[in-house]
């Protein structure tokens, strides 16, 4: 997919979708359902993503001090910060894609696509 495309889709698309999932919800539920479940999202969400990321970062350091490459642990981590950043991002959709990123074997699927996807693209130096 071009740049172009995915820039359209981050910045137009997906705030688009959001405010109409929003609309949507608040007119079943009503404005007050709507916004604490947003709230309550938000709060559940950054709760989650400092356990799991103090957990990521503890597994590091760990991977280090036992002189191994911590490749998959940096991964995880850094789609922990992914989800992190969805969460914050009000609406429903994105915190249904963040919560699926902390979900570990969501993340280990997502890796292993990607290393299968891009593993002849990379060069490693010994």
């Amino acid at each position: 997919m071009r740049t172009r495309s995915v820039l359209f889709i981050a910045f137009v698309v997906v705030p688009l979708a959001e405010i109409a999932i929003l609309i949507a919800f608040g007119n079943a539920f009503g404005f007050w359902w709507t916004f604490g479940l947003v709230v309550a999202t938000a709060l559940l969400g950054s709760w989650l993503v400092s356990l799991q990321g103090r957990a990521t970062i503890a597994q590091v350091r760990s991977e280090f001090g036992a002189g191994q490459l911590p490749g998959a642990s940096i991964a995880h981590g850094a789609m922990i910060l992914i989800a992190g950043a969805f969460l914050l991002t009000p609406g429903l959709m994105t915190d249904g894609v963040g919560f699926m990123l902390l979900i570990p074997a969501v993340r280990e699927a997502i890796r292993r696509w990607l290393v299968a996807r891009y593993a002849d693209r990379w060069i490693i130096v010994p």
